[in-house]
């Protein structure tokens, strides 16, 4: 709803009275605090802020939020075109194509309120989901009201340090992980580096972490780090264009992977798999997430969404890349729906 007053959450941070908007990422380095959403296909979204204080999401307020139920849910690829679509691109592989190609799908339920705010969702998802890179921006009217639970990090920047955090590689336990998993998370490590040695230093990006068990609610990943020093004039405009979209939600090569992605995928995936979150112009520091675990709301179509995926590499079986696609949804959505709490139990209402 268009009355709704702008903001946006970041790390216990609460950002209100909304200054500008822009689509210029040259901003991010003018002054200011910035909430920023980058679309997948490129849309580019920062909105300053005048007044940023520290305040928790607050508790969620019963029945504040109606979400859609959980059989309310269509998906953009079904599970015979998904599975078409992962032995699509083991032919890719097979001839040469690319190495790996990230799948998506979006899923869409009808919003049973209209007058429904996303900062209600954002409240069961800090206890439903609580996830490192969590956020919130709320811009009706700039078309643009996102919440997300995203556990990977996608740019940080500290003055001249930049750092990406890929996650690629997922099971329900440490032990479903497989060789693949760790295959793929290399080949996306490999990509990372390449991106950020277009605009750091040479020789200064690094990889301190490789292949970390990171654990999450409901789940674990295979998490790495790469980290590089800016070159001297480069700014957020060259970081974004230099890494944009993210490696670990395209593939390698970036460009065959993005023409795949192209060919195979039915929806667009808007904010998911884009980058979501914060700047800092006047201290030089930032933090974007990677748009995964993240929701939507489309307001001309009066509909709720929500994207998932998996990484799709010559190992991978179709079946196996299906059911990681429902893992990665099941429990986000089971909060969506306000069936989830934050002991696990199911609501029965």
């Amino acid at each position: 709803m268009h009355d709704l007053p702008p903001l946006a959450r970041f790390g216990g941070l609460l950002a209100t009275d909304l200054r500008d908007v822009t689509s210029d990422p040259e901003a991010l380095d003018s002054a200011g605090f910035w909430a920023v959403s980058a679309d997948f296909e490129g849309r580019l979204t920062c909105a300053r802020f005048g007044d940023v204080r520290p305040a928790p999401v607050p508790a969620p307020v019963p029945g504040a939020w109606r979400g859609p139920a959980a059989g309310d849910w269509t998906s953009s690829l079904d599970r015979a075109a998904y599975m078409a679509g992962v032995r699509r691109i083991r032919e890719h592989i097979a001839a040469g194509e690319v190495y790996q190609a990230n799948l998506c799908r979006v899923l869409s339920a009808p919003l049973p309120d209209e007058a429904a705010d996303i900062d209600d969702l954002t409240a069961l998802l800090a206890r439903g989901n609580p996830a490192p890179y969590a956020g919130t921006i709320r811009l009706p009217a700039h078309g643009v009201e996102i919440a997300t639970a995203s556990p990977e990090l996608y740019l940080r920047r500290d003055g001249s340090t930049v750092e990406s955090g890929p996650i690629k590689g997922t099971g329900r336990t440490a032990q479903d992980l497989l060789d693949k998993d760790r295959a793929e998370n290399v080949m996306i490590v490999d990509l990372v580096r390449n991106d950020l040695g277009r605009v750091c230093a040479t020789g200064s990006v690094t990889v301190p972490a490789l292949c970390a068990i990171e654990p999450h609610p409901g789940l674990v990943h295979l998490v790495s780090t790469v980290r590089g020093e800016l070159s001297v004039k480069a700014g957020w405009k060259d970081l974004l264009e230099a890494t944009f979209p993210p490696g670990s939600v395209t593939g390698a090569p970036k460009s065959s992977a993005l023409e795949i992605i192209e060919a195979l995928e039915t929806a667009p995936r808007g904010p998911y798999c884009g980058g979501i979150g914060w700047v800092d112009a006047d201290r030089r520091t930032g933090e974007l997430a990677v748009g995964i675990r993240t929701f939507w709301i489309d307001r001309a179509e009066g509909a709720l969404r929500f994207g998932t995926g998996a990484g799709i590499t010559w190992g991978s079986d179709p079946e196996r890349e299906w059911a990681e696609t429902e893992l990665k949804a099941s429990r986000l959505l089971a909060v969506a729906s306000g069936r989830y709490e934050a002991s696990g139990r199911t609501i029965t209402t």
